[in-house]
């Protein structure tokens, strides 16, 4: 029986045969369905770039020539906004604080609103519309059935253009449980609270929830049922899924340049780490909450589940499997606890704490822990070395925020935005910028025209967000 990924001698010969090895080739020789890093001495002697897409609109690259990539990650419940925003220097709150030393990475945007999120005639449901509006800019029906309607989301739009690119048009991932069906948020459909892409205004995109299962997707041989055929062999066997794939690419690793062997191989280390990492949170996991059925592979400590995910996104960025990605932190509404910072009551109900200090203070740490983790996966980002040289951060766009402002309120103006990365130099950090009043659609025009979707709307857009 053939093994999977096994290479055949025939291509072995033609990589030696080859002065040049080109990433194809490479991708060839160890599985195409590897997810590898992108490194310089796998694209032609006269540069990256000329493998690369040109630096042209509608191309998804920097002014280098290099991927430029798309991410948003979404919080739930609004923040506590006294302890959120920054100063007009940009000295950073309480909240902010573990972002300190990344300063010069980000910036944080005042101004922009989500009024399709607001009640409106729809009454009760804020946290259904603010989920539903966040990347859509529209205003979700208000539905428990089946037809559920809101719009498309930026994510899929840039994806439905350019997601032809990379091994995967976008990837969608959550550190939450996903529900698609039922009533969950005074009248509005789960699928609402539970989704933030959207390839259609009927048809959300299921969010990933389960790590191991992201791995997989990453680093797994063939289509699903192969997948799951070399899972069970692996679990017989209790082989890494980095040797069965890989066992066989001594010839093409021979091939890369002496610089480029090194970060292969400290690629390959972290991706070993990552996976002893998921082998021990499925050995040593809390039992499902109620009702809710806990995927092998999702850790107990929500930190740990957060970085899980966040790391997952690091990886298909550094070896090009997509440009486009969301990350759904905990479904808008949430009532999580986090008896690890030492605050045992729901989030949820935390927010509506009438200005109580107390409670106002737990609030801002919780946004603080959330910020913690997301702190960690900038920090990551930009330590990675992108193909030309740059960090993946500097060569990334990377929204974190959620359309409510104020938990307490339910408000949807002035929302908590930061906008992470450099856009290959497109864009200006290390600052508070305070944009006049204006929908954050316009912010989404703005990243999709930086992206290569030639626009001038989206959503409930009036124009581009001019920083």
């Amino acid at each position: 029986m053939t093994r999977p990924n096994q290479i055949s001698q025939n291509a072995i010969n033609a990589q030696q045969r080859s002065s040049a090895i080109s990433r194809r080739q490479f991708l060839r020789g160890v599985g195409v369905s590897v997810a590898l890093p992108m490194l310089p001495s796998l694209m032609p002697r006269r540069g990256f770039a000329e493998e690369l897409p040109k630096p042209v609109a509608g191309l998804a690259s920097t002014a280098t020539g290099a991927p430029l990539r798309m991410a948003f990650m979404s919080i739930p419940n609004g923040v506590q906004q006294d302890h959120w925003f920054p100063s007009d220097d940009f000295t950073l709150n309480d909240s902010m604080a573990p972002l300190e030393g990344l300063k010069q990475h980000f910036q944080v945007i005042g101004g922009l609103d989500h009024q399709h999120a607001t009640a409106g005639r729809d009454g009760a449901g804020d946290h259904a519309r603010a989920s539903a509006t966040f990347l859509t800019g529209a205003r979700a029906r208000k539905t428990a059935g089946s037809d559920i309607y809101v719009g498309v989301s930026v994510d899929q739009v840039a994806a439905q253009k350019l997601g032809h690119l990379t091994r995967f048009p976008s990837l969608e991932l959550s550190s939450d449980v996903v529900r698609n069906s039922g009533s969950c948020d005074s009248g509005y459909a789960c699928a609402y609270q539970y989704n933030l892409a959207w390839s259609s205004p009927t048809t959300p995109v299921s969010p990933e929830p389960n790590p191991r299962l992201v791995f997989e997707r990453l680093f797994g041989a063939g289509d699903k049922a192969d997948r799951q055929k070399n899972f069970a062999i692996r679990q017989e066997t209790e082989k890494s899924i980095l040797d069965f794939v890989l066992e066989e690419t001594g010839d093409a690793r021979r091939r890369l340049g002496r610089q480029d062997l090194r970060k292969f191989d400290e690629y390959l280390t972290v991706v070993r780490e990552m996976e002893q990492r998921l082998k021990a949170a499925e050995r040593f996991k809390d039992r499902p909450e109620p009702d809710v059925q806990t995927p092998t592979g999702i850790p107990s400590d929500f930190a740990e589940y957060m970085q899980f995910m966040y790391d997952m996104l690091i990886l298909a960025f550094q070896t090009d499997s997509t440009r486009i990605g969301t990350l759904l932190l905990a479904y808008d509404g949430s009532n999580k606890t986090y008896p690890q910072i030492g605050i045992p009551e729901g989030h949820h109900y935390l927010t509506h704490n009438q200005r109580n200090p107390e409670l106002v203070k737990k609030v801002a740490e919780i946004d603080k822990y959330h910020l913690s983790c997301f702190a960690k996966f900038l920090e990551k980002m930009s330590k990675i070395e992108d193909v030309d040289g740059n960090s993946l951060l500097h060569n990334s766009m990377i929204v974190y925020g959620g359309a409510i402002a104020d938990g307490n309120r339910h408000s949807h103006d002035n929302l908590p935005v930061i906008l992470a990365g450099h856009a290959g130099g497109a864009l200006t950090t290390n600052r508070f910028f305070k944009a006049p009043k204006q929908p954050m659609s316009n912010l989404f025009v703005t990243m999709l025209n930086q992206f290569g979707v030639e626009t001038d709307k989206f959503g409930d857009s009036n124009g581009r967000l001019v920083f």
